[in-house]
């Protein structure tokens, strides 16, 4: 799964560890085993026996921490999330004002991250809308936090219009990059960049947005 966490396999025998450390470990590589095996299997036919052999770990340990696979999903789903909006609000942050190339790095970092991270890719655009109501509820809320990213990015916070026209640019997003990963062709993300930097630049000029392409 893309997002990096502590997933260093325990020691073998004796060691030093508090309980703390051991459940942290084994929390991590479960979530990164429901990850690969959901992109794997699809998340329908993935069951929890799945899950605790890719990740080395007993059963007793997954319902420890975890409900049940539905459970677990949405906490790895939410665990990759935040670390993908974390590193794309540290680019934003680090970048001058100009609105386009703000926009273009994290573009940079988002379609690099879904082409190197494939199995967080199916897992973050394909596998949520097959696990169950809560997950669509987690998938409109990451949704509306892009759009609020894309907003603020072009300063159309407080107009209507203008933040409808950056929610139709998050959408079309999504669409051109869910094709690509539900067909595996990853390969073709990073190709995706210039086009929708156009298209970000005539869509929102249109909107009223004060756009400016950097040379």
């Amino acid at each position: 799964m893309a997002p990096p966490r502590d997933v260093t396999p325990l020691p073998r025998g004796r060691h030093r560890l508090t309980r703390a450390q051991v459940r942290a470990s084994q929390r991590g590589r479960i979530l990164d085993a429901m990850a690969e095996v959901v992109a794997d299997r699809g998340f329908a036919r993935m069951s929890v026996a799945d899950v605790v052999a890719r990740a080395g770990v007993s059963t007793k340990a997954f319902y420890e921490q975890f409900e049940n696979k539905e459970d677990c999903f949405l906490a790895a789903y939410d665990a990759g999330v935040e670390i993908m909006v974390d590193g794309l609000g540290q680019v934003l942050e680090s970048l001058p004002g100009d609105p386009l190339e703000r926009f273009g790095q994290a573009l940079d970092v988002y379609l690099a991250l879904l082409a190197d991270e494939r199995a967080f890719a199916r897992t973050f655009l394909i596998e949520v809308y097959a696990a169950g109501p809560q997950a669509l509820q987690q998938r409109h809320a990451v949704y509306t936090r892009f759009v609020d990213v894309i907003a603020e990015v072009f300063g159309a916070e407080d107009d209507a219009r203008q933040r409808f026209a950056c929610e139709a640019l998050v959408g079309a997003i999504s669409s051109l990059v869910t094709v690509r990963v539900a067909t595996g062709a990853f390969d073709e993300l990073a190709g995706l960049r210039e086009p929708i930097i156009g298209l970000a630049a005539d869509h929102l000029r249109s909107a009223g947005l004060p756009v400016r392409r950097s040379a």
